[in-house]
């Protein structure tokens, strides 16, 4: 059984708090014409950043799973190449990670795929054809895999060995193992700290600003450079990615409390 923190038992001050300067800061935006047409502008901006954050974590996953799988196997070449990987990408700052994506491995591949399919007679691509948009959401996506990699070699490797050897023992083979043993038990530990990295995704998504994807960020940029009304523009800016990361932070302390009640009762 795990035990419940102080944390966990004290009564939600803070979020009362947040709440009451949550519902006046959305009562000025909607109140006054200045904030209301900022936030009808940036109303756009939050389709792109739902979808570049919803994306990239997808593809980020399934690629840190993968890694993970190949960190964890018996070949040692797997084992290394998917350390290299790793280690280089955590080492790159995303932003960086994000330009040398857009305006250098975007164009590479559009070469690449030029040369490949040009030996079959399909016609080439422009480079403009492959957007910033799905260069930005390539590069949010190689950066947060090498995260995202550790959390799922940490979460495989929590499992019980013994009940890995109890399997092998019934003639289970590798991929029912992992499918009925392994990653159930294991999901329990990931998930945390995997929702951790979806909110830290939803703000990092911002960064694709700087490629000039209309996100909310980049919108905001381009609204108050027209308005010159930057306090107000940037304090929507603002209130809007607070509304999103706090919702999403009380929907993962939710399922994390689910979570230990489950271990509770098969304790």
């Amino acid at each position: 059984m795990i035990p419940s923190t102080p944390q966990d038992r004290d009564f939600p001050w803070w979020l009362v708090f947040v709440a009451g300067l949550g519902v006046f800061a959305f009562w000025q935006v909607l109140s006054d014409d200045d904030y209301r047409q900022v936030l009808n502008t940036l109303r756009r901006g939050v389709v792109i950043t739902v979808f570049v954050t919803l994306v990239s974590f997808g593809l980020a996953s399934a690629m840190g799973l993968l890694l993970a799988l190949a960190s964890l196997s018996r070949s040692v070449i797997l084992r290394q190449t998917a350390r290299v990987y790793i280690e280089i990408i955590r080492g790159i700052p995303i932003i960086v990670l994000l330009l040398y994506v857009a305006f250098v491995i975007g164009p590479g591949l559009v070469i690449a795929w030029n040369w490949a399919t040009g030996l079959i007679g399909i016609d080439p691509i422009r480079t403009r054809d492959f957007t910033l948009l799905w260069r930005a959401i390539l590069a949010l996506s190689i950066a947060y895999s090498a995260f995202i990699a550790e959390v799922f070699r940490a979460g495989l490797q929590s499992v019980d060995r013994g009940q890995i050897e109890a399997a092998e023992a019934l003639g289970l083979s590798r991929w029912h193992r992992f499918r009925h043993i392994v990653f159930p038990q294991a999901i329990r530990m990931i998930l945390p700290p995997l929702g951790n990295d979806f909110v830290a995704m939803v703000k990092d998504s911002s960064l694709v600003s700087v490629v000039g994807v209309l996100d909310i960020t980049q919108l905001g940029k381009v609204t108050a450079a027209g308005n010159f009304r930057y306090f107000e523009t940037y304090n929507v800016v603002a209130l809007i990615y607070l509304t999103m990361t706090i919702t999403l932070s009380l929907l993962l302390r939710r399922l994390e409390q689910r979570l230990r009640q489950g271990q509770d009762r098969g304790t």
